[in-house]
């Protein structure tokens, strides 16, 4: 793998990005312009009807963001002709045929200049609906790699995937493909037109019971997404449909260079454009959250447990670095772990210690107008004790509340039922998120280690593109960075 100088390498390139207004894309299409503004173009693809809703879309949930101070400051009242040179934003859909581009000329147009397609859209919803998490994460990856393949100048396929398409297995994850049929559990029989044929059919039976409605639909497809993932050994829908994504590109890229990158838990900026930039409250951050707020009485997980997780733009870094290192390679098939587990492990306890620490120093106003005062909080730190905690202090005064309820003619009828769907959504929550709660998984990043070595040796765009975790100081990064950026963030 020989590696010349990335910002060189831009110059003059021609992308085009899948899933523009995600949270890593937005970040990636930024850093791109910011240290290269002599890039020929950026085509965006947005999900929308036409070309001026994505746009409209583009500038909302794009360039209106903090994410784009830094370009505003550089090119002050030029920026709307700087992007408009730039960028072209491009209304389509991934799960249709030519990304649901239907102008013939931008398509021609696109396939006669596109150097790199980078697909980072997806649902990222863990229970998303079987349908639509096969169609975006599975056969819109065979869509965008169709695209990829009438583009007569392509030199990369970059996929954004995700660590976890290796399940629950203890151990250490290697940075190796899964193939078309391959299942985690030994499972035969894994089709991926067969999963498409279930869908239909499911969805045909549904919606010929006229007593259907559109929830209850849902509802169905979601538990049937979950019931096919650990039918074949994998813990929920996304990550099932990922590693279906996966085996699909493996299968047809064909002579096409490609590159898989795998994130871990993906966190607010570390650096760039500026520390602690994040968007949308992770899992993670919404029980720092809550804790900051006295809502939370318990913690689950292992306090010693080690948490992969990353800030985003290391993940851009990578992705760039990539980009670079792998274009032309004919033939090759790359796959990148960019997490922390193995470089720089984090431990839960770690995490804990930061939170108090930052609500202390900052504590949140409660309703009446005083500050929360944290203590330090119960860990549950096995599923048995979470449901013992549970049954102790929810679901046997729920049960005395529905005895009361009936004997008092329902009159407590609301009260009960809206403390049991809350219960009920808790349950269901921490089911999905229990692998990653209780993970003994590492993740390989010895592929990764190699393209920063690459990166250090090609002069010194390492403090441009730099994405070694073990720079980071996470209490520093938690308590000072990670923390106030969410905060921030939750009162936009």
């Amino acid at each position: 793998m020989e590696l010349g100088n990335i910002v060189d390498f831009l110059e003059n390139k021609v992308m085009l990005i899948t899933g523009a207004t995600g949270f890593l894309a937005k970040i990636f299409v930024e850093k791109i312009l910011r240290v290269q503004p002599n890039v020929k173009k950026l085509y965006l693809l947005i999900r929308a009807p036409d070309g001026k809703s994505a746009l409209q879309r583009f500038n909302t949930e794009a360039v209106a963001k903090d994410l784009f101070k830094l370009l505003k400051e550089k090119h002050g009242t030029n920026l709307h002709n700087f992007l408009s040179q730039k960028v072209t934003v491009v209304g389509g859909d991934i799960t249709c045929d030519d990304l649901g581009v239907h102008d013939s000329s931008l398509k021609a147009e696109m396939w006669r200049d596109v150097d790199v397609v980078v697909n980072a859209a997806a649902t990222t919803n863990f229970d998303e609906s079987y349908d639509v998490a096969l169609n975006l994460n599975t056969f819109g990856a065979k869509n965008v790699l169709n695209f990829a393949q009438k583009c007569v100048n392509i030199k990369l396929l970059l996929h954004i995937s995700t660590a976890y398409v290796s399940g629950e297995k203890p151990g250490l994850m290697l940075e190796t493909p899964y193939y078309l049929g391959e299942s985690l559990n030994g499972t035969r029989g894994l089709d991926i037109d067969e999963e498409r044929k279930i869908v239909e059919d499911k969805l045909k039976e549904l919606k010929s019971d006229h007593n259907a409605s559109h929830k209850s639909i849902k509802i169905a497809m979601k538990d049937l997404g979950m019931q096919r993932a650990h039918h074949y050994g994998w813990p929920n829908t996304y990550v099932f449909t990922k590693a279906l994504g996966e085996m699909i590109i493996g299968h047809l890229k064909g002579d096409m260079p490609v590159v898989i990158l795998r994130p871990t838990i993906v966190t607010s900026t570390f650096k760039e454009p500026f520390p602690g930039w994040v968007e949308g409250i992770r899992t993670i951050d919404s029980l720092a959250l809550g804790y900051g707020k006295g809502r939370l009485t318990c913690f689950l997980g292992n306090p010693e447990g080690i948490y992969d997780v990353v800030p985003a733009d290391m993940v851009v870094n990578a992705m760039i670095a990539a980009i670079a290192a792998h274009a032309n390679q004919t033939c090759s098939e790359t796959i990148y772990h960019v997490g922390s587990s193995v470089s720089n492990p984090l431990k839960f306890s770690t995490i804990q210690r930061c939170g108090y620490r930052y609500f202390t120093n900052y504590p949140c106003i409660g309703k009446n107008g005083k500050p929360v005062i944290v203590g330090e909080v119960r860990v549950l730190n096995s599923m048995s004790s979470f449901h013992r905690y549970i049954a102790l202090r929810y679901l046997l005064p729920m049960q005395v509340l529905r005895f009361i309820n009936f004997i008092l003619c329902r009159a407590f009828e609301d009260t009960y039922k809206n403390l049991k769907r809350k219960i009920n959504f808790v349950l269901r929550l921490v089911d999905l998120y229990k692998p990653y709660l209780f993970t003994k998984s590492f993740y390989d990043d010895m592929n990764t280690e190699k393209l920063r070595r690459v990166v250090r040796e090609s002069g010194d765009e390492e403090n441009v593109f730099y994405f070694d975790p073990r720079i980071i100081d996470w209490d520093n990064y938690f308590e000072h960075i990670h923390l106030p950026g969410v905060r921030q963030r939750e009162f936009k």
